[in-house]
């Protein structure tokens, strides 16, 4: 039986989440998507969670998928896998959608699937000496959990071609360089600077955060004008909400707004 598992716990207003397979560098397994999914949503409903951290247990974020459990799985029918993998997109879908921002706290590792999960958070704070590759090529299989999607929005064709095609390790500070990383922290704190990114999410609106978040997310399939749309029904509903009194007039009399 695996030892896999996904830990809950919160700190203030943060909910964190933290990947634990130490027998195997916190490789993620079909059960382990399944939590994800199911402690994304729990998140969301919870009004006293601001923010969510997904972190791996001890030096290394997460090693991706088990190679040996992909062994065993190619003697069984192939919707076994695609069942697997469904519930991999599911848990990606559910950070990309979720209410609140999702910060992935990366040290040591993150390899495959691991790093197409680092992908579809928020926010990316690396350790300096971090690693991130997607092997999937040198074992003659090709990308989950989005990461090529994710990639593909985000870095140039050649970048992305030398990333998933040679399926070597890119260093953390090189990442940090082309966009993918927010902050690097040094070897060990980036939990600490997590949590402190997370602590100051957490004095933001909520309502202004999902609207953000969705704007985002859309605006890569939208033409300017219906963006600008999504922007106008945002920035009315976001206006009337009771949150923009309280923001405003934090603003006009220069005190720190303090939302419920």
């Amino acid at each position: 039986m695996s030892s896999a598992q996904l830990k809950s716990t919160t700190v203030g207003q943060t909910m964190v989440l933290t990947l634990s397979n130490p027998l195997a560098r916190n490789a993620m397994t079909p059960e382990i998507y399944a939590a994800g999914v199911e402690a994304i949503t729990q998140a969301d409903a919870n009004d006293r969670i601001r923010s969510v951290i997904l972190q791996g247990e001890g030096e290394h974020f997460c090693a991706g998928g088990n190679i040996n459990r992909l062994l065993e799985q190619r003697s069984l029918p192939p919707h076994t896998q695609e069942a697997h993998l469904d519930v991999l997109a599911s848990w990606v879908e559910s950070i990309r959608t979720c209410s609140k921002p999702v910060v992935a706290c990366v040290e040591g590792a993150a390899a495959g699937a691991g790093f197409s999960i680092a992908l579809a958070c928020d926010f990316l704070i690396s350790a300096h000496n971090s690693v991130f590759v997607m092997a999937y090529v040198n074992i003659a299989l090709s990308p989950d959990g989005g990461g090529s999607w994710h990639l593909a929005k985000q870095l140039p064709k050649a970048l992305c071609s030398e990333i998933l095609m040679l399926g070597g390790k890119i260093d953390a500070p090189r990442l940090h360089q082309l966009g993918l990383i927010n902050e690097l922290a040094a070897s060990g704190q980036s939990f600490k600077q997590s949590l402190a990114l997370c602590e100051k999410l957490n004095q933001k609106a909520p309502n202004a955060l999902l609207s953000i978040k969705q704007l985002l997310n859309q605006a890569p399939d939208q033409t300017l004008a219906q963006h600008m749309a999504m922007e106008k029904t945002a920035f009315v509903d976001n206006l009337y909400h009771p949150n923009a009194q309280i923001g405003l007039d934090a603003f006009v009399q220069k005190k720190e707004a303090h939302y419920p």
